[in-house]
């Protein structure tokens, strides 16, 4: 075990200690570790692993990063500490949590972020992957047109063009504070080198995934060995480490050219993949505007296509804004019910228009146009559902030109960063590349394999999101800001497909509408609806007996499912406050200064 390793061990263990021990009995057991390791000593054994310390929830005036593991949101934090903006720290979370959280956490998927500087500017970040160059509509069908189970979700096949590393380069280029790469993603590289403690559900999720980790891999990646993996195990990735390395040290060449280039292409050939050189070299990130609209005196600030989320949020939003929820009261049958059918009719939307506007005419100021929303509404009953397929998508004005995971960092001058990045299912398609020593996305399956025909999600889509070369494929992420009378008021977003938008849509409801705490909205239960199929999705126990009564009798079907969403956010407090709150379905850690 390294010196340094060891020496961290050993402190978090005195720390625990302290109060009982006295300072002085601290200090002459850290020498000891330092003399005996100096002069070759071996050490004894280091104290049990007692588990991290998560907090759910964190109130700090100078920054705040909340994400899906404590030791992101530690780097996250470090980097706001040494001088970074909030950009700064978004890079160095995204790179820690490509070697903390396999599952969803990235180099080998994409991704979007949305940014709002102090002063009011906004700007968005498109680094979603690509569909390679010998991509088809097609190519999950068989002879017949139907389409093939698992290829689109499983195998090299399943894999777009990775973004992230060029969305951090892109970021870092434009925003960066410390102008100073290897600050950034040095912490990361440690992690990897040193390893890092499993967390109880983290080994539950790669003990579940083994089978998967072999059927997919031509080599056996370091998430297979021969025990099951347990609550604070050490997790050591040194392939993985080696291309964080050559990130640090050739920038963009570290990863789309060079050995790490070769290492994908090798991947892909021995496991009949698509992916070439030449798509490697073609992956840009791609700057957009950033969607800007109002709800109460509110500014929502979101992802433009090739996410649907933001243009998707602001449609919800704009449909219920005519509604008293208020008085209706939170998840009550009227608040649930008037939510519910403004989410049937943007999912319907989503399906017919949404794709990436860089191939198809999605026609963006149409659809977030408040009349037409409220238009929307007009057949709304106030005593009945209305069935899915009663239901179609509108006809906006024309163009005029499940594992995710999402962070939110704002930093002492009060810029503030939203990030959602995936690389789609659990662990993407399971296939790791050999050498380099991480996963790869299963993100061609958000594309229309056949269009009409639901994805892993449920999602039905159309022609705006068939399968093209080159294309970005459609997502739900829905990174948001939120600004009141000038000054930034929430960050906001979550993992979690299809119902990241509601997701998120609630969360803002909850607090503006409801006026919950943020913590109070994070780990409060929700529901979702998302046309079709035609049910209301819950998560269990989470609505009251009479509502759920209630919208039975006007017509709803009720389906209890897992958890909906994974939000980590962050509030601002008039008095310059920071609350940031981590979501209690997973181990997601809330940290500040």
């Amino acid at each position: 075990m390294p010196l340094f390793q060891r020496l961290i061990q050993r402190f978090m263990y005195l720390e625990k200690q302290r109060k009982q021990a006295g300072m002085k009995r601290i200090l002459l057991l850290i020498g000891t570790t330092l003399f005996m390791a100096s002069i070759g000593c071996k050490q004894s054994p280091a104290p049990a692993w007692e588990g991290y310390s998560i907090n759910k929830v964190a109130e700090e005036k100078q920054g705040m990063v909340v994400c899906a593991h404590p030791a992101a949101s530690q780097v996250g934090t470090d980097v706001l500490k040494a001088g970074g903006n909030a950009v700064d720290a978004a890079i160095a979370v995204q790179f820690a949590l490509a070697v903390v959280y396999p599952v969803a956490g990235n180099i080998g998927g994409g991704g979007f972020m949305v940014i709002r500087q102090a002063d009011g500017h906004t700007d968005a970040l498109d680094y979603r992957e690509k569909a390679p160059a010998a991509a088809g509509r097609d190519m999950y069908l068989d002879s017949t047109g139907a389409v093939i189970p698992g290829l689109s979700l499983n195998g090299h096949l399943a894999s777009g063009v990775p973004g992230s590393v060029d969305g951090m380069l892109e970021a870092f280029a434009r925003y960066s504070q410390l102008k100073d790469f290897n600050k950034l993603i040095q912490p990361a590289i440690d992690l990897a080198e040193q390893g890092f403690h499993l967390t109880e559900r983290q080994a539950k999720n790669l003990n579940s995934a083994q089978e998967s980790f072999i059927k997919y891999n031509t080599k056996k990646p370091v998430f297979v060995r021969d025990s099951a993996w347990k609550e604070g195990d050490l997790l050591i990735q040194p392939d993985l480490a080696q291309t964080l390395i050559r990130i640090r040290d050739q920038g963009r060449d570290g990863f789309y050219a060079g050995k790490t280039a070769d290492l994908i292409v090798a991947e892909m050939q021995a496991g009949h993949g698509i992916i070439t050189h030449q798509d490697l070299q073609d992956y840009h990130a791609q700057w957009r505007d950033a969607l800007v609209g109002d709800y109460r005196g509110y500014q929502v600030i979101t992802m433009p296509p090739s996410s649907s989320g933001g243009v998707a949020l602001l449609q919800l939003l704009e449909s219920v804004e005519t509604f008293p929820l208020a008085d209706y009261g939170f998840h009550s049958t009227e608040a649930v019910h008037v939510m519910a059918e403004a989410e049937r009719r943007v999912y319907a939307d989503r399906a017919e228009h949404l794709g990436d506007m860089d191939f198809y005419p999605v026609p963006i100021e149409g659809m977030i146009d408040p009349a037409y929303n409220q238009a929307r509404m007009k057949d709304f009953d106030p005593a009945h559902a209305t069935p899915s397929d009663a239901i179609s998508a509108g006809t906006p004005a024309a163009k005029e030109s499940e594992q995710t995971t999402h962070f939110s960092v704002v930093d002492k001058d009060g810029n503030a960063v939203s990030v959602t990045t995936t690389i789609n299912g659990g662990y993407g398609c399971k296939t790791v590349v050999s050498g380099a020593g991480f996963l790869l996305n299963n993100e061609m399956d958000d594309f229309s394999s056949k269009p009409g025909v639901p994805n892993m999600f449920g999602l039905v889509g159309g022609e705006a999101n068939a399968i093209q070369p080159g294309k970005r494929m459609l997502s739900s992420m829905t990174p948001s800001i939120v600004a009141k009378d000038g000054k930034l008021f929430m960050v906001v977003g979550s993992p979690g497909g299809s119902t990241i938008i509601t997701s998120v849509f609630q969360m803002i409801v909850d607090v503006i509408d409801f006026g919950m705490t943020m913590d109070a909205s994070v780990q409060s239960s929700r529901f979702h609806h998302q046309w079709k199929p035609d049910f209301i999705f819950l998560e269990p126990d989470s609505l009251p007996a009479a509502t759920m009564q209630g919208l039975r009798a006007m017509g709803y079907e009720l389906n209890i499912r897992g958890n909906i969403g994974r939000v980590d956010a962050i509030l601002r407090q008039p008095d310059g406050t920071l609350v940031g709150a981590a979501d209690t379905r997973g181990d997601d850690h809330a940290e500040g200064y």
